[in-house]
């Protein structure tokens, strides 16, 4: 009953708000009847693999999607990870993903393609099952809420070890790693945080439940090396294109558990947290409790560029 409860409480806290349609295997149809039969393998064994995009709205009332390129191709770089054989484009789905945008008329929103093994076959071998895709697009506000973004969330470090990479390979974004961030993540919530995070097999720090990870020490921006079981996020690598205008070094290497304590400011950056302060870890309060300075100044500049305020990064925005 704990765990159901935790797992409540994550789904009550996000209520989905529906769209009109769901590109599903070249077509749309009605939100309601994208449905898939109850033996469809992804649902059984987690081998599939998918995306999280965000579209904003500018200044000018456009919507634009973040990186949309560079988010199309992680999803068929994951694919070949895992083996799978997309049944269409890398252009096909870009281009689809825009549609789905506005057949939905969404001025903002998160976009999940997810590319899943259909229901024609059994068993673990994966060889000629069908490979479907499908493409929804919905609104959804802050991952970790308004406050988060704001005032900075509360973290636990997990008593799950994220994957080793010759276990799960995790540079994929695959639908079955996923059972261990719900793991971690309805743990934390249980015990009354809003996030968790994780590390690695030989304990150093990895990444969130769902985000990668920052801190601030000594005037010196850190972040865990790519070989720490996490995923290369596209956020976090928009962060550090970020530190470099900045003028801001970033160190990417091995991080303890115990350099979070006692950092001056950590903050966790993802598609769905954008980019979220932590305030507290392990009952630990984070610097002054408060979000710091130079989490807000790369904070205020992502904004800046996801709602086209900063010319630069332009080319990073797909308009629909």
């Amino acid at each position: 009953m704990g765990f159901s409860l935790g797992y409540s409480l994550i789904l009550g806290k996000f209520p989905l708000e529906k769209s009109e349609k769901i590109w599903l295997d070249g077509k749309f149809v009605p939100w309601h009847e994208a449905n898939v039969h109850i033996l469809t393998h992804t649902l059984h064994y987690g081998f599939g693999v998918f995306e999280g995009i965000r579209c904003y709205q500018t200044k000018k009332k456009k919507s634009t999607i973040f990186r949309l390129q560079e988010h199309v191709d992680r999803l068929f770089n994951s694919a070949t990870v895992l083996g799978i054989e997309i049944p269409y484009s890398n252009r096909e789905i870009f281009d689809t993903i825009l549609s789905v945008v506005r057949e939905n008329k969404l001025e903002e929103c998160y976009i999940r393609p997810i590319v899943f093994l259909g229901d024609n076959k059994m068993g673990l071998n994966p060889n000629g099952v069908d490979v479907r895709v499908a493409i929804a697009a919905w609104p959804w506000g802050a991952y970790l809420g308004d406050d988060g973004l704001n005032k900075g969330i509360r973290v636990r470090i997990s008593s799950f070890t994220r994957h080793h990479v010759n276990i799960t390979m995790t540079k994929a974004k695959a639908c079955g790693y996923y059972i261990n961030s719900i793991l971690a993540k309805a743990e934390a919530v249980q015990d009354g945080y809003d996030e968790a995070i994780l590390l690695d097999p030989q304990g150093y720090v990895s990444e969130g439940s769902g985000e990668n990870i920052f801190l601030l020490s000594k005037g010196r921006l850190k972040t865990p090396a790519l070989s720490c079981s996490n995923l290369e996020g596209i956020t976090r690598d928009s962060v550090l294109q970020i530190c470099r205008h900045l003028n801001i070094g970033v160190e990417e290497g091995y991080l303890t558990r115990d350099e979070l304590y006692i950092a001056d400011e950590v903050f966790l950056t993802g598609t769905a947290a954008e980019i979220t302060p932590v305030r507290e870890i392990d009952n630990r309060t984070i610097g002054n409790g408060k979000k710091g300075e130079t989490t807000a100044l790369i904070q205020r500049m992502f904004f800046d560029i996801a709602r086209s305020n900063q010319a630069k990064f332009e080319n990073w925005l797909t308009e629909v």
